[in-house]
């Protein structure tokens, strides 16, 4: 009833609050609440347990601020690699970062992500360029600060936090001793900070260590010992003093780890094989370790029986013996990503077809000598295969995939790059099998053409998701198939030269619900099928028309006029698009967050209009 304020009259603080916690991962909707009324920004400031933050201003001074006003906050991700913004808006727009110089000569800002409102820290800069840099990155004051003033805190994440040591993270491990998830990416901490962690923070689970270039066998020891019973995700890498020694002891105390990622060239065998043996629960193994060889991946397969996923990248040391080993005694295995592993065969693949039957994820990157042969039993072995990604793969031809499209019908996702042996029967084959197809993307696959898409379009009516990149032999008929089977909500043809005007007439007529579309490179697309794709595609937020040599400022003006949700536009190297067609796209889109031009094609009114979504590809020098 106008002028009566029911829900606020009736509905108690303690029913508002249960509310926006339940708001707490959805930011916009939060922002939304607190906007209401000072009761609401109040409750709603009391609700909110997550926040993200820069590392722009004075960030010291900025987690004070964020303290203050979030009281009930556990869970801080801080990650310096966001951009800093400039608190000069008619000389700096938001979204282009300001120089660094310029900045430490005024005073700065900063927007904490998560907050409700903006929050603003002034910080005079000292002069001198040594002492100026210091108040962009966070310091062991504000670890400091941040700990003693969320003793509830959960998850902390700090990312490329160079200036913080082990004094400040022993701040956090002494004051927030319910700590379960802790991510040090790119921090250079020592060893006496992860001890403090090890030694007070019991309850542990995830402790992401890639990049922290300070810490030594001694350090991750002290934790593992200290942390052990609950430690359940662990990630290393990049870390050169890291070695067997200390992953020895994550096998010997971390009995319930569950996920271990590790990627360096001084972990050998041994460290593996401890955890092998120590850690039974071991669920999801990565792997890139150069000098690991078939003796570690023998006592995976021996012990971890649990395994469920197994990703190796860059092996050069070891063999199918490996990969037979992991076929017979893993048998929960669902995932599996081989990137260049340059000594495996088709005998690997027959291994894990015949042992790993519920085998749902398969990725082929780069395995010179894996063949047809292999992939075939996978198709013959594996009918729970959901998601196929087959990269760089010369020597799988067509037969692989007429078995994956005989017995794997629950197939949904489909990935080929550069299979040069890949064409038109064996996609004919897949469509015709696995009907219940949702994304299929290929690049570079020459010997694909309409026939293969065609088959697609009439039997895959669930396909939402159709990337088809540099595919020369795709056209115009491929994409009427589509358009009239399939209610595509992605796509992208980008380079795919025979496609014009009448395939995208098609899409747009066929496919309202599409949000995504690149058609960058295509020299026959016109302004006639801006004009089809503003007409249908109302949803429309991101498109990439760059290289498109056809298309003015008309058919732009014609996209624009409907396609109001257009976040995203890509229009480099269109020469006959104008600073007038610039400026209508960035008028009539309200939403819009991204604009790529050159920029002498925009105009200083423009600039001024709607600097801050405004990214050039050339700029001055």
């Amino acid at each position: 009833m106008r002028g009566h304020d029911l829900i606020n009259a009736i509905l108690p603080d303690e029913l508002i609050l249960e509310i926006l916690c339940r708001l707490d991962s959805y930011k916009s909707s939060c922002d939304a609440c607190s906007l209401v009324c000072k009761r609401w920004l109040k409750l709603e400031r009391a609700s909110r347990r997550t926040v993200r933050i820069g590392a722009s201003g004075n960030p010291d001074a900025f987690v004070k601020l964020m303290i203050q006003r979030f009281a009930a906050v556990c869970n801080v991700y801080i990650d310096e690699r966001l951009p800093i913004s400039s608190p000069f808006p008619s000389t700096y727009p938001l979204g282009h970062g300001m120089p660094r110089t310029a900045t430490r000569k005024s005073r700065s800002c900063k927007r904490i992500r998560g907050s409700s409102s903006k929050l603003h820290c002034a910080v005079e800069s000292s002069g001198s360029e040594e002492s100026d840099i210091e108040p962009f990155s966070l310091s062991d004051a504000g670890l400091t600060a941040l700990a003693e003033g969320c003793a509830r805190l959960e998850k902390l994440s700090l990312i490329w936090c160079s200036n913080v040591t082990s004094v400040g993270l022993r701040s956090i491990a002494e004051n927030c001793k319910a700590l379960k998830s802790l991510d040090l990416q790119g921090c250079y901490v020592g060893d006496q900070g992860l001890a403090a962690v090890g030694e007070c923070c019991k309850q542990l689970e995830d402790l992401n260590l890639r990049f922290c270039e300070g810490l030594t066998d001694a350090g991750l020891t002290e934790l593992a010992i200290g942390c052990g019973k609950s430690l359940k995700v662990l990630g290393v890498a990049a870390c050169a003093k890291i070695t067997d020694l200390s992953l020895e002891a994550v096998g010997s105390h971390c009995t319930s780890l569950q996920t271990l990622s590790l990627d360096s060239e001084f972990i050998k065998n041994k460290g593996v094989l401890v955890v092998a043996r120590g850690c039974p629960a071991l669920k999801a193994l990565k792997l890139q370790c150069i000098n690991v060889t078939d003796e570690a991946l023998l006592a995976v397969g021996t012990y971890c029986l649990s395994l469920e996923l197994l990703a190796l990248d860059s092996f050069q040391r070891f063999t199918d013996r490996s990969l037979c080993a992991i076929g017979n005694g893993c048998k929960k295995l669902t995932n599996l990503t081989l990137s260049d592993c340059y000594f495996l065969s088709d005998k690997s693949l027959e291994a894990i077809a015949t042992g790993c039957t519920e085998l749902k994820h398969l990725e082929v990157n780069g395995c010179h000598n894996i063949g047809t042969s292999g992939l075939e039993s996978i198709g013959r072995s594996c009918p729970a295969l959901s998601e196929l990604a087959l990269l760089y793969c010369q020597r799988i031809g067509n037969n692989a995939l007429f078995e994956v499209g005989r017995g794997c019908s629950l197939l949904q996702a489909l990935h080929l790059v550069d299979c040069s042996s890949i064409g038109d029967d064996a996609i004919c084959n897949i469509a015709q099998g696995c009907r219940n197809l949702k994304k299929l993307h290929i690049r570079r696959c020459y010997e694909i053409g309409d026939k293969g898409i065609i088959a697609v379009g009439k039997n895959c009516k669930f396909l939402t998701d159709l990337s088809l990149r540099f595919c020369d032999r795709v056209g115009d008929d491929a994409l009427i198939a589509i358009g009239q089977g399939c209610s595509l909500q992605l796509l992208n043809v980008s380079g795919c030269n025979k496609i014009g005007d009448a395939g995208l007439t098609a899409i747009a007529r066929g496919c309202p619900r599409l949000v995504y579309l690149d058609v960058s490179v295509l020299q026959n697309l016109g302004d006639i099928a801006l004009a089809e794709i503003g007409d249908g595609c109302p949803l429309l937020k991101d498109i990439v028309l760059s290289h498109c040599r056809q298309i003015t400022d008309v058919g732009l003006s014609h996209l624009v006029k409907r396609c109001t949700q257009l976040e995203s536009c890509h229009m480099v190297y269109c020469p006959f698009v104008t600073a007038a067609g610039v400026a209508t796209v960035v008028s009539s889109c309200v939403n819009l967050k991204r604009v790529l031009v050159e920029k002498w094609k925009v105009s200083q009114r423009t600039r001024r209009r709607a600097g801050s979504v405004l990214a050039y590809l050339c700029v001055d020098l």
